[in-house]
């Protein structure tokens, strides 16, 4: 059975930092490419950070703030967030894709606020 599990989000204030973590089972972790969406309640799901191999992209918006990481060994992705904004709020999905098979994770919410 595939699962993807997100966990790490929560409130936190400007400025400061949070570390999502997905934990992956039911799959070839390391053959698939792992990504970090977020959505805005009525805004389309946005892409924003993906891990391919040992390559990494990321969206304009969070470069050079967010950092995706994976452990193979342990089928987890992590994204770490500093330097959080308000506009950062929004449920983060994790995402696994391998040519035309893909999972989603439950999403975990992220509040930026003071």
């Amino acid at each position: 059975q595939v699962q993807l599990v997100e966990s790490g989000g929560g409130l936190v204030q400007p400025g400061g930092s949070l570390r999502l973590s997905c934990a992956a089972s039911g799959f070839t972790f390391s053959m698939y490419a792992m990504k970090w969406y977020r959505q805005v309640s009525g805004k389309e799901r946005e892409l924003v950070a993906r891990s391919v191999g040992t390559s990494t992209n990321y969206a304009d918006s969070v470069k050079g703030r967010f950092t995706i990481s994976r452990d193979n060994a342990k089928k987890t992705v992590y994204l770490q967030m500093n330097n959080l904004k308000p506009e950062d709020t929004a449920v983060y999905y994790c995402n696994a894709q391998y040519f035309n098979t893909g999972y989603w994770g439950q999403g975990t919410q992220v509040t930026v606020s003071s």
